[in-house]
């Protein structure tokens, strides 16, 4: 059991760092998590100066209700990153919804369940998260609006250890940073 483990592990490590396929590479987490903070210090800025109280910050990218009110959340099956119909068909409403918003960049979240290990879910949900984005750029929307993100098992939506919260854990959200 381990053993598989550890191979689905280097399997998606050399999955997303350009060791199966020819495509470039993606940036480190880290990176997209420092984009991230610009994007929201930045925003933090300008909402500081229209006088917006400091608390509803929390260190995230806070979507306005208009920018994300067209933006599902997505699901996963255990320990998978492949997109089922419904998720494509959830992004497909998602990637129509950015066509009309062409001004909205998105932060696309991958998240998981709290089982495996941290290495592992922090890799699955990057990878997750780069599925989500893979379709909606095949969609047409431009990859230079969309960037990804992993929490692994850090953010649960759910605070329980039971099949049904860990279906909802696994994941991935979208999040505006306008």
């Amino acid at each position: 059991m381990k053993t598989m483990q550890m191979l689905k592990v280097v399997l998606v490590v050399l999955f997303l760092f350009g060791g199966l396929v020819g495509c470039a590479k993606t940036p480190p987490v880290s990176a997209v998590e420092d984009q991230a903070k610009v994007a929201q210090s930045d925003m933090s800025q300008q909402e500081e100066a229209k006088g917006v109280d400091d608390k509803s910050m929390q260190g995230e990218a806070v979507p306005s209700h208009e920018a994300m009110a067209g933006m599902q959340r997505i699901y996963f099956d255990f320990d998978q990153f492949t997109l089922s119909d419904e998720a494509r068909s959830i992004l497909a409403e998602n990637a129509k919804y950015l066509q009309t918003m062409n001004d909205v960049q998105v932060v696309i979240e991958g998240h998981c369940d709290e089982r495996g290990s941290d290495e592992y879910n922090l890799a699955l949900g990057e990878s997750r998260a780069l599925a989500a984005k893979s379709y909606l750029v095949s969609l047409g929307i431009s990859s230079s609006r969309l960037s990804v993100i992993s929490y692994g098992e850090e953010k649960p939506l759910v605070n329980a250890s039971n099949e049904d919260a860990w279906a909802q854990n696994r994941r991935a959200e979208f999040k505006a940073v306008k």
